[in-house]
């Protein structure tokens, strides 16, 4: 294992991520939302799909229809498609802090759904990491923006997602997972289509910006993937969350966002709740394997 290698690929896959939400941000102010999707759904699935068949894996297999893939690519359709909507309408700034709950939707629906025991530390945690959501909206205020809540149903569809794929089979190839996952785009874009205007007419920058965002989602996916694999989960994982640091910089020098005090505060309040969340988890499983027990019941 090589931490250090390991954070630094975490650090360059999230610098990859806040440069394509740029770039879809910059697409959507002129392209419908549905004719956005399409384009990145066929292009990540095609490319994907490619990578598998250079691998030797085939992308069509029984496993599309296992319930945790197909719970899986649910998730991915409704958190990409949330989040993407956000990018159009609303700051990128916002969009991004709050994406930054998905790590305690997780947790949340750890507990819930597959029954994990959490002390009362994670559930505090938990608690004041969505108080940091409720700082950034600020409801009742004369500045809440009921479209922000496209980006907080982005970060529940992709927590579903991340569930999903802790209990998928093993047979199941991460490539083959992320080109059903991005085919799945297709026909959604289609049907926001149909009951939208319909598709515009692209030129020359359009393409060069659909082609520059589907190639940084895929380098970005990839950068992660071998992030996962070169260091530990638990030191590298925390390191997502310096996607805050790139999209406010993007945000800032690219679409001369301001970004307030509550904006900070609030975002800093859910990424530590976020970091806290992943490094009890950590400890735990540490202490769990150190007295040699299942997993099952976590002490607080």
């Amino acid at each position: 294992m090589n931490n250090l290698r390991g954070a630094f690929l975490m650090i360059l896959a999230m610098a990859g991520f806040a440069a394509e939400d740029a770039f879809i941000k910059v697409l959507a102010d002129g392209m419908p939302m549905g004719q956005v999707l399409v384009y990145l759904g066929a292009g990540g699935g095609l490319g994907f799909a490619l990578l598998a068949n250079r691998a030797g894996i085939c992308v069509f297999s029984r496993g599309f229809w296992h319930p945790m893939v197909l719970l899986r690519n649910g998730g991915e359709i409704v958190g990409t498609a949330a989040f993407i909507t956000a990018l159009a309408l609303i700051p990128l700034s916002l969009a991004t802090a709050l994406l930054q709950t998905n790590p305690l939707f997780v947790t949340l629906g750890a507990i819930v759904f597959f029954g994990e025991t959490v002390g009362w530390r994670r559930w505090l945690a938990i608690g004041i990491g969505l108080g940091g959501v409720l700082v950034m909206l600020r409801p009742g205020f004369g500045v809440f923006d009921p479209n922000a809540l496209f980006a907080v149903l982005g970060a529940l569809g992709l927590a579903v997602r991340d569930l999903a794929l802790r209990h998928r089979p093993a047979s199941v190839h991460p490539l083959q997972l992320s080109a059903w996952g991005f085919s799945m785009l297709v026909p959604v874009g289609l049907c926001m289509l149909a009951l939208d205007a319909g598709a515009v007419r692209i030129g020359g920058e359009e393409a060069l910006l659909l082609v520059g965002a589907i190639a940084l989602g895929m380098a970005s996916y990839h950068a992660l993937t071998l992030a996962m694999r070169e260091g530990e989960v638990g030191f590298v994982t925390p390191f997502r969350y310096v996607r805050v640091v790139f999209g406010f910089a993007v945000a800032w020098v690219i679409f001369a966002e301001r970004p307030d005090l509550w904006m900070f505060v609030g975002a800093a309040i859910v990424v530590g709740a976020g970091l806290y969340t992943l490094i009890r988890e950590r400890r735990v499983a540490r202490a769990v394997r150190a007295a040699g027990q299942a997993p099952s019941a976590c002490p607080p």
